[in-house]
């Protein structure tokens, strides 16, 4: 097998043509919207997919990694025979493409026995993409070719932390739990990939996510777990346990917590009392 910088480099190209191609769907008039299933899904999101589907097979072959992307998992499910799986999301926050936020993201994440070695977030409007490799840090990718090693912030009072919070995706449960945080600055981001990007821009420092009657799937957080982690943030479950992916079930359930890092320990104790005093 290639080595993970190099295939940290194919994904980033494969990021880069499914970003052209989310730009130009969404500066198009007309979008197809199919909305049958639990979240919308839009051409934009099956031509991203293809693309990106495209890209990494013909670079890299059937042989050495199974594919679990959102829009095929229903037909081809989790390939759970291999080591080694990319998993993709081709548009994360289609309802904010939807409504022209420019708060979308394209996700890749290549995992190895449930855990993620290799990461991408693409943010399209911002024409920038963060990429990872686990141990080596986290590279932020301008179309302009700037080149940065961005790093979270150091903010280490609980009272001072920025949760970054969606727009939409929040029950009473969720808003319950963030009620009863120390930290009360909220930073509205769409998707997750744009959540994490700003936790590593240090706009904010920490993201919640509680699941309901659904949960985020694998492929909504495999790869900004790792662009987090590999930034200096921590990235785990409420109880302080690592995320692990295409187990079987893609469903992420329970809470997770995404933050800068000095406070982690101390809000999962803090998240896990909360949690357990809520109807």
């Amino acid at each position: 097998m290639r080595p993970l910088e190099d295939l940290c480099a194919i994904a980033c190209q494969s990021a880069w043509t499914a970003a052209d191609i989310l730009r130009a769907y969404y500066r198009g008039d007309h979008l197809e919207i199919d909305r049958s299933g639990d979240s919308p899904v839009t051409a934009a999101d099956l031509a991203a997919n293809q693309s990106i589907l495209s890209h990494l097979k013909g670079e890299l072959g059937p042989a050495d990694f199974g594919y679990l992307s959102e829009e095929t998992y229903q037909a081809e499910g989790i390939p759970t025979d291999r080591d080694w799986i990319w998993i993709i999301d081709p548009l994360d926050g289609t309802k904010d493409f939807i409504q022209k936020t420019g708060e979308y993201a394209i996700h890749l994440a290549l995992v190895y026995q449930g855990r993620p070695e290799v990461a991408i977030v693409a943010c399209p409007e911002a024409e920038v993409i963060y990429a990872a490799v686990r141990g080596s840090g986290t590279v932020a990718y301008h179309r302009d070719g700037r080149q940065r090693s961005p790093r979270v912030s150091d903010c280490n009072r609980l009272e001072d932390l920025t949760v970054v919070v969606s727009r939409s995706h929040r029950d009473d449960r969720f808003n319950q739990l963030l009620a009863a945080l120390p930290c009360q600055k909220q930073h509205p981001v769409g998707s997750i990939g744009g959540k994490i990007a700003a936790i590593i821009e240090q706009r904010a420092d920490l993201y919640l996510s509680l699941s309901g009657k659904s949960a985020p799937k694998d492929w909504d957080m495999a790869a900004p777990e790792l662009v987090l982690t590999e930034a200096g943030g921590r990235f785990t479950h409420f109880d302080g346990q690592p995320l692990r992916y295409a187990q079987g079930d893609p469903s992420q359930w329970g809470g997770r917590i995404a933050s800068n890092g000095p406070q982690h320990d101390a809000l999962c104790e803090c998240l896990q009392s909360q949690l357990a005093a809520l109807p």
